[in-house]
């Protein structure tokens, strides 16, 4: 497998501390035989424009066999490809054609709960004292018959459904179509690890865990108390608790340590977290601690974030000083909005995607691009009669879709449905994403995509962006600086996250400028304005 050449400094660590990891929603990224859902095939097909984009790997959300209730988050067959995205061959030749293409393959891999259509728990649900009865968490009815405790679901409800056929409740922090996995029983843990080996001997170089934080419940089945009442909307039961018990149990690092013993084992394999929740930061640094656990943790310090400030960015990177874990940051994935569309107005969004797009790529830690972001995709308004996101039907209107950051990937924008099929997609193409079309960014210096391009390149050149500490210049409410460090390299990081220009010089002497965006003066930013700079070290 052929590999970009690192930053001068870096040519010994591991591969993935800094990377850039792109994520691929496969249902919405290419179709390839015309059934209006994207495929594997697809994929391999566009594998040469993502290594063009001087990512490191891919990430690919599941595409496990599954009934898609919760499109590929409720897993009937680990070890096997859903028929809509292809076969194993398929996958394999995927992996093959990105390891050509010195891309890493990460795969999404869903441990806390299963799809209701899995074997495991069709015999678990069959009798209470089969093999795999321990296998999900099972419990009594209340002596009235309500469920076992006041747990509620993620997706709205009671997180307990009564089955007659074991005559108990069964757990899902989600839908009632995905089970809960009993993470506390070995045997389970067992087979956990066995699918991991399975994908690791097929060539993948590593997993993002979901919602891992899940994968083990207070036995005692404790009632969680309520939460304080923030003045914020609360639009699901969910809300209305502290979730101290119905997730986030202190055996969780344990099974972590099995994991990571297995994929040492393999070599250069990786492992990030997804973990969320009030208590996100310290168990983020829990699953990663000690270099015997995961390798980093996916948080959401950005994703739901109501604006990109400058106060919310030092928020966000000042738990995560330079001693502590690797931290791994995003502005979006496939379960919040588009940026753009969140964080700023129609008007002003090329200039924000730019230095947006910069300020990622500034950060220390891994970075994570969602299919699109390079082009500057905006949030659809998906109509509710197209509507597949099942938590957004159920909240109609009060949550807001999260079909709109799931559309099709537009490729050509004169093509039949933007370039991503032939027949009409599974969710309909943005209105205005033909002008934002891959062929029409592609080979135009002042593009998007190109700016993408230039970005990423400069990360990967430079030791000081990838790997290098990160310190705060001041803290003006307007404008973020940091330093980034890294032996002798220091560079100066500066963005004005605002829509108004602003006053401001650099406190350090600068050399060369890296890379700017905006209108850049001595003492002046503009709008959205951005830019890296050498400090020549002469204060």
């Amino acid at each position: 497998m052929t590999n970009a050449a690192p930053a001068s400094g870096v040519a010994a660590m591991p591969w993935w501390k800094g990377a850039t990891i792109y994520q691929i929603y496969p249902r919405s990224f290419a179709d390839s035989n015309g059934d209006g859902i994207g495929d594997l095939p697809g994929i391999t097909q566009h594998l040469d424009y993502v290594a063009s984009l001087g990512v490191d790997a891919i990430w690919l959300s599941p595409f496990f066999t599954s009934p898609q209730a919760d499109f590929g988050y409720d897993v009937a067959d680990y070890r096997d490809v859903d028929p809509i995205f292809g076969t194993l061959g398929d996958c394999d030749a995927l992996i093959a054609r990105a390891h050509a293409l010195g891309l890493r393959v990460i795969v999404d891999m869903v441990w806390s709960h299963t799809s209701d259509a899995h074997p495991w728990f069709q015999q678990s649900r069959a009798s209470r004292t089969n093999e795999r009865a321990d296998w999900y968490v099972w419990a009594d009815a209340k002596p009235e018959g309500s469920p076992p405790n006041n747990w509620q679901s993620v997706f709205g409800g009671p997180a307990w459904t009564w089955d007659a056929r074991r005559g108990q409740y069964y757990l899902h922090n989600f839908l009632s179509g995905q089970p809960q996995i009993n993470g506390h029983n070995r045997a389970m843990q067992d087979e956990l690890l066995d699918i991991a080996r399975f994908w690791l001997d097929r060539g993948v170089d590593g997993f993002r865990l979901d919602a891992i934080n899940f994968l083990m419940h207070d036995p005692a089945l404790t009632d969680n108390p309520p939460a304080p009442d923030m003045g914020q909307p609360r639009t699901r039961p969910f809300d209305f608790q502290l979730h101290r018990f119905n997730q986030s149990h202190a055996d969780i690092p344990a099974f972590l340590e099995r994991v990571r013993d297995l994929l040492d084992g393999y070599g250069d394999r990786f492992t990030v977290a997804e973990v969320g929740g009030d208590d996100s930061e310290r168990e983020m640094k829990l699953f990663t601690a000690n270099d015997a656990r995961l390798n980093t943790a996916y948080g959401f310090d950005f994703l739901y974030a109501p604006a990109l400030t400058p106060a919310a960015v030092r928020d966000a990177l000042a738990k995560w000083p330079c001693h502590e874990s690797w931290p791994s940051w995003a502005f979006e994935n496939h379960d919040a909005p588009r940026a753009v569309s969140r964080w700023t107005t129609p008007d002003r969004r090329e200039g924000f995607a730019r230095a947006k797009m910069l300020l990622l790529a500034s950060l220390r830690g891994n970075i994570f691009l969602y299919y699109g972001e390079e082009l500057g995709l905006t949030q659809v308004d998906v109509a509710f009669g197209d509507l597949q996101d099942p938590e957004a039907i159920a909240n109609w209107p009060l949550t807001l879709s999260r079909d709109g950051a799931r559309t099709p990937m537009p490729w050509c924008a004169d093509a039949p449905q933007l370039g991503f099929g032939t027949t009409k997609p599974w969710l309909p193409t943005g209105p205005d994403h033909a002008a934002l079309a891959v062929d029409r960014q592609a080979g135009d210096a002042g593009s998007m995509l190109e700016w993408t391009r230039r970005v990423l390149a400069l990360r990967k050149v430079h030791d000081a962006l990838l790997l290098g500490d990160l310190a705060f210049v001041g803290d003006d409410a307007a404008v973020l600086a940091f330093e980034r460090t890294f032996g002798a390299e220091r560079l100066l990081c500066v963005f004005n996250l605002g829509d108004a220009p602003v006053g401001w010089r650099a406190p350090v002497a600068l050399g060369a400028r890296l890379i700017a965006t905006g209108e850049v003066g001595e003492d002046a930013l503009g709008p959205f304005a951005a830019y890296i700079a050498v400090i020549d070290g002469q204060e």
